[in-house]
């Protein structure tokens, strides 16, 4: 069973059980750096417009080769676009937001749209081009060299909310979301219009998935009201959803979505999405158990192994262990792709990462 049958059977996209739970991984610029120099094998960075998912969308050569059964592509900076780096160390995305790196991801320092209130102030600011030139480069060609044996995600992570708050600045968009402000909801229908363009590229290239971002939790609660979600949000995300059926019947939609969200799932069922990632741990209603019984019917599960504390400081016992429970609940019968809750960062050493593949392949075989 090659890895595309294997994750398609995980996904409930084709009968039975897969031969074991596929596993799948992000690294941090540092450790891919660190791989690729050990195992010998170039690894080539697709820059995304919004830097931190680059990390999700490159290295797929690398990945590959040690362990991971999907590859996930995405848009490019625009070859017609350069990144310049100011003294103070920031610099301008091709979204306009004024970047610095932080400690672990990178920060937003200046908002393109700190100042919108109007839907006219909304209508002056301008997306990045989806057709310009080199966009969909890396895509097209790592999908066609890798098409007949892996599962082919397309990333539009940073898709609506997540867009929108970093357009505008987290606490001033929730303000004027309570307020419902003229701008807010056409914003989010732009974001989700660019996001929608970015997707049907992916999907003219042949991607077999399109895997969502947006983050409506904390690590205690939701950071809206359920009713504002369904009010002001549901409807983008299944129209967006809609229209990627329309290009691709096949296609599977899967939403990456930190925080205690158990709350929002019957609704993010119900506007189509049939993976759920990353099962955050150690958040409320998350636990593995109550995750499988309530909607075990409804999605497949990807992810659910802490990056934040287990696999930088955890025992190999504790890891071995949670990797083991993890694999028995949420891949009983099947419909579980294994992975980090997020990026692997540099505060994960080498040997932890070949650990937790090794320690996946070990927990993850279905009897036959």
């Amino acid at each position: 069973m090659n890895s595309r049958e294997r994750v398609l059977r995980a996904f409930k996209r084709l009968p039975g059980l897969p031969d074991r739970v596929p596993i799948q991984f992000d690294l941090c610029r540092q450790l891919s750096d660190h791989f690729g120099k050990e195992l010998g094998i170039p690894v080539h960075y697709t820059e995304n417009p919004y830097e931190d998912v680059t990390y999700r969308i490159s290295a797929n050569e690398l990945r590959v080769a040690m362990g991971s059964d999907v590859v996930i592509v995405g848009a490019s900076v625009s070859d017609d676009y350069h990144i310049v780096k100011e003294p103070d160390g920031t610099w301008l995305n091709e979204y306009q937001m004024r970047m610095r790196q932080g400690s672990v991801y990178v920060e937003v320092v200046n908002y393109p749209l700190a100042h919108v209130e109007t839907t006219s102030d909304l209508e002056a600011y301008r997306f990045p081009d989806p057709d310009a030139p080199g966009r969909f480069r890396d895509a097209e060609r790592l999908t066609k060299k890798y098409k007949n044996d892996f599962l082919i995600i397309g990333d539009i992570e940073v898709t609506v909310f997540s867009l929108a708050h970093q357009l505008v600045g987290m606490e001033k968009l929730l303000v004027d979301m309570m307020m419902e402000t003229e701008y807010v909801v056409p914003l989010f229908e732009a974001c989700a219009e660019y996001q929608t363009q970015i997707g049907l590229r992916l999907i003219e290239k042949g991607v077999d998935a399109i895997w969502f971002g947006d983050d409506f939790g904390t690590q205690m609660s939701l950071i809206i009201p359920p009713e504002t979600f369904r009010e002001q949000l549901k409807p983008f995300y299944k129209r967006m959803i809609d229209r990627f059926r329309e290009a691709n019947p096949d296609i599977i939609p899967i939403l990456h979505c930190d925080g205690a969200v158990a709350e929002l799932l019957d609704d993010i069922r119900e506007i189509g999405f049939e993976v759920f990632n990353p099962v955050q741990p150690g958040v409320p209603g998350h636990l593995p158990q109550d995750m499988k019984d309530h909607f075990g019917e409804k999605f497949s599960f990807w992810g659910a192994i802490d990056q934040q504390d287990l696999l930088p400081n955890g025992s190999d016992e504790d890891l071995e262990k949670d990797i083991s429970e993890k694999i028995s609940i949420l891949g009983n019968c099947g419909g579980y792709m294994i992975s980090p809750a997020h990026i692997l960062q540099q505060d994960v050493s080498p040997d932890r990462v070949i650990l937790f593949i090794e320690m996946c392949k070990k927990y993850g075989k279905y009897l036959s």
